[in-house]
C-alpha cells in the first residue's frame, strides 16, 4: 500500500505491485469545474451514533469498487466510525447497487454524482475512500472540487497506470449476461446456479461469490443482475479502465517525477493482500485508515 499526503502540487500518482495494496491520500487539488455532467440519484447508507459527536471532523465518504456496492463495506464503515467517530457515507455508484442506472458511465459522471448528494446533504467538506474503480471517482472529485475534499484515501487504483489484468473484466460482463436461470426457484438454488455457470470463465470462488451478490429477484419473480452490465460493458475500454486524460495535472509521463510531485509522501505497505485489501486484511487496513483520518 503506497500512501500519498500534504500534497504542494498537481499530479497525483501512484502504482501497485503484486500482492500488495496501496492506499493514496490526497490533501488539496483544484476549484471547482463546472464542467456539466449529467447525474443520477445515486443510494446511499450512513453510520453514526447518537452518544458521538460527528461534527468535529468532515464526514468519511466511501466508494465501492467496479461491481461493488455500499453493502460491500458494511462491515468497514461501522468499524472506522466506532475507532474514529466519524460520520461515514458509503454510496453506491450509478449502474451499481440501489442506484439508478444511466447509459453514460465515466469518472466525470460519477465525481458529478457523489456532488450532487453531498448538495443534497449539505454537507460542504468531507474525507474521501475510494476502492478500485471508487479511487479514481474519488481522484476526479478531488480535482474537482478541491474545496470540498480534505483529504483523500486511493486504493489499489492509479490514474496513471492499468492492471492488464482489468481487461478481463469483458470477459467476466459477457459471462454474467448470459447467465441464465429460471424464476421459480429459490435464491439459493439461483446462486449455486450462477456459480456453475460463472465456473468456466473463472475458477476464483471468491470473485465467482462477489458477482453473485449482485444476482437479485425481481418482483415478478424473475432473476436479474443489480448492475447495468450493458452500460458498463459499452463504457469499460473507453471511460472506466483509463483515468481521464483531460484532466489537468495528470499525465502518463509523470510516474519518473513522482518524488518532486510528491516530497512529502508517506508509504506504507500492506503484505499479502490482493486487490481486496479491506477484506483481506481488514484490521491492518483499519488501523492504517485510521491512523490517517486522525492525523488529518
Amino acid at each position: 500500500m503506497v500512501a500519498f499526503s500534504n500534497i504542494k502540487k498537481l499530479k497525483p500518482i501512484f502504482w501497485s505491485r503484486l500482492n500488495q495494496d496501496l492506499i493514496f491520500k490526497v490533501s488539496r487539488c483544484l476549484k471547482c469545474d463546472s464542467t456539466y455532467a449529467e447525474t443520477v440519484e445515486v443510494a446511499y447508507s450512513t453510520y453514526e451514533s447518537t452518544d458521538v459527536d460527528t461534527s468535529k471532523q468532515p464526514p468519511l465518504v466511501i466508494l465501492h469498487g467496479l461491481l461493488g456496492s455500499k453493502n460491500n463495506w458494511n462491515s468497514m464503515s461501522k468499524a472506522i466510525h466506532k475507532t474514529t467517530g466519524r460520520k461515514i457515507i458509503s454510496i453506491d455508484a450509478r449502474n451499481h447497487g440501489d442506484s439508478r442506472h444511466s447509459p453514460q458511465h465515466s469518472y466525470i459522471h460519477m465525481a458529478h454524482d457523489v456532488m450532487k448528494l453531498l448538495r443534497k446533504l449539505e454537507i460542504s467538506k468531507v474525507s474521501v475512500l475510494g476502492h478500485s474503480m471508487g479511487g479514481r471517482t474519488a481522484m476526479v472529485l478531488s480535482l474537482l472540487c478541491s474545496d470540498l475534499v480534505s483529504s483523500l484515501i486511493v486504493v489499489d487504483i492509479s490514474p496513471v497506470k492499468t492492471s492488464p489484468q482489468i481487461f478481463s473484466m469483458m470477459n467476466l460482463f459477457d459471462a454474467m449476461a448470459a447467465v441464465s436461470i429460471r424464476s421459480d426457484i429459490a435464491m439459493s438454488k439461483a446462486r449455486k446456479l450462477a456459480d456453475d455457470q460463472l465456473r468456466s470463465i473463472t475458477p476464483d470462488v471468491n470473485l465467482r461469490n462477489f458477482l453473485i451478490t449482485n444476482l437479485i429477484q425481481t418482483n415478478a419473480g424473475t432473476y436479474t443482475w443489480r448492475v447495468n452490465i450493458p452500460a458498463l460493458k459499452s463504457n469499460f475500454q473507453s471511460n472506466i479502465s483509463n483515468f481521464p486524460v483531460s484532466l489537468k495535472g495528470l499525465q502518463k509521463d509523470d510516474l519518473p517525477e513522482i518524488k518532486e510531485y510528491f516530497p512529502l509522501a508517506d508509504l506504507v505497505f500492506i503484505e499479502g493482500a490482493g486487490h481486496w485489501v479491506h477484506s483481506q486484511k481488514p484490521e491492518k487496513f483499519l488501523e492504517t485508515v485510521c491512523k490517517f483520518l486522525e492525523d488529518k
